[in-house]
């Protein structure tokens, strides 16, 4: 018997980083599992990775649109075409400013796909893209935003650009109050994201650009949310009431779960060629299958934004040393080297490596019982949903909300101490500190069993949420039927 012809297609166009690019690659398989066609709008030198990642999918295309060569006024190094390959954060806002650049040729894409007949029910694009908008409403297609964060952050730092005049706390110790928004944890001024609090100068060209991409953002057809709504309890009517025109938030989470309910023995075959296509892949899953216990390891990593200096990383070797707990600590930066005598003091006890890792599967790793994350949404909803606790050391941007959501919030955490004097140290964060954290969350300290039972216990429902019948299943169907009748009309 033939199959169904597809259903009309979805454009998604992700911001060039890879936090921000993959749950939406996640997201595209799943719609694709749907018999949706997917077109995926990014620039030459992305196409690889994403292609790689979309193996065994011929229902999503990618569709490569030159990145800009006129950038040299904006001081962007030529031939950066994603956040990771950038030297330095300081180069990320006018890598942000460049992507404004790819409006004509999105444009024409829309226009091809008009002539052709073809328009998609929707484009899905990232909040940092939100000139999308415009053509969106041009061509008559709805826009979804995409942040890459949980709802909570967004509503809070949504709570801050909005009601900032009233936000004012009489004290640094009085805790601020956000008016429509009952927070499960107590905030105050000096916990604020300082990417939003930096928001207010209207003459500043950062501050021009944030209120660009939110009026572009609350004036969307609907949000996308890599999370569930069992997650995020009490806040999705809070965070959905700063949007116009009743806009929605969909938490369709955790997205990386799809393929594991949907993909099949596909799947596991793609999982296999990605390992062996990675030797320290293999080095480390072997690593990781010859620890003995269940759950002995702490999977130390921060993400692919984050700059640790030379003596921070000292630090956290140090403290992991005196721990005495096994690790894998994954290592971005070129330029470290591990102290003296380190790496021969750790042999057995310790891997250190400066390759890709695939995180989900480490997490997924029955040795693995703890995470020292810097929070990023993507690594908390990975760790949840493998039912792994996180040691919390947030780093930049919304990441301080998120640590104080774990820990405090849902209790599957701890919050990492840090050092209050920065004078000259080089570090934030002692070995002492991280010694005692992981320690607490590894070895049976009472604050650690209870972080765990809670992550495990949510891990069990994050999987329901994307089985059939689960929150987020049901709210992709919904989404897909809403799409569909408002493309018919």
């Amino acid at each position: 018997m033939a199959s169904p012809p597809l259903e009309p297609h979805v454009v998604i166009f992700p911001f060039m980083a890879h936090g921000h690019t993959l749950p939406l690659l996640d997201l595209s398989k799943a719609l694709s599992h749907r018999r949706i066609k997917v077109t995926i709008i990014t620039t030459p030198s992305n196409v690889k990775s994403i292609s790689e990642n979309l193996a065994y999918h011929p229902n999503i295309i990618i569709l490569p649109i030159p990145f800009p060569t006129d950038i040299d006024a904006l001081g962007l190094p030529r031939g950066i075409e994603n956040t990771s390959q950038l030297p330095s954060m300081d180069f990320w806002f006018p890598f942000v400013l460049a992507t404004k650049q790819l409006q004509k040729p999105f444009e024409q894409v829309l226009q091809s796909m008009r002539d052709s007949k073809s328009l998609p029910m929707c484009v899905i694009s990232d909040f940092f893209l939100g000139w999308t908008l415009k053509y969106c409403q041009d061509f008559g297609v709805p826009r979804l935003v995409f942040h890459g964060m949980g709802v909570l952050s967004m509503a809070i730092c949504k709570s801050v650009l909005v009601h900032r005049p009233h936000l004012k706390a009489k004290s640094v110790s009085e805790p601020l109050d956000f008016p429509g928004l009952k927070l499960p944890f107590v905030l105050y001024t000096s916990e604020l994201p300082e990417m939003i609090l930096q928001v207010g100068d209207a003459n500043d060209p950062f501050s021009q650009y944030m209120f660009e991409v939110s009026e572009a953002d609350i004036n969307s057809w609907g949000v996308i949310v890599n999370s569930f709504e069992e997650l995020e309890t009490g806040t999705v009517s809070s965070f959905e009431s700063f949007y116009e025109k009743g806009a929605k938030a969909w938490c369709l989470g955790p997205l990386n779960f799809y393929e594991k309910v949907e993909g099949g023995v596909a799947n596991n075959y793609i999982s296999e060629v990605h390992i062996n296509q990675k030797k320290q892949g293999l080095v480390l899953t072997e690593w990781l299958n010859e620890q003995g216990t269940l759950g002995s390891v702490i999977y130390v990593s921060f993400g692919t934004q984050a700059d640790l200096s030379g003596a921070q990383l000292d630090e956290v070797v140090f403290g992991l040393e005196e721990a005495g707990v096994p690790f894998v600590l994954v290592v971005r930066s070129t330029t470290w080297s591990p102290p003296n005598g380190l790496e021969e003091r750790l042999k057995g006890k310790g891997l250190i490596t400066r390759e890709w890792v695939d995180q989900r599967q480490i997490l997924s790793h029955r040795a693995v019982g703890g995470f020292l994350s810097h929070c990023g949404w993507n690594s908390v909803i990975e760790s949840i949903s493998a039912g792994v606790p996180i040691l919390a050391w947030p780093m930049i941007a919304e990441q301080c909300l998120n640590a104080k959501l774990v820990a405090e919030g849902l209790g599957a955490g701890l919050g990492i101490k840090k050092v209050k004097d920065h004078s000259g140290s080089g570090f934030e964060v002692s070995r002492q500190a991280i010694c005692e954290g992981v320690r607490e969350l590894m070895l049976g300290g009472e604050k650690g069993r209870s972080a765990k039972e809670r992550a495990q216990a949510l891990g069990r429902v994050a999987w329901r949420a994307v089985q059939k019948g689960g929150s987020s299943y049901q709210a992709l169907g919904k989404l897909a039927d809403q799409l569909r009748a408002s493309s018919a009309q």
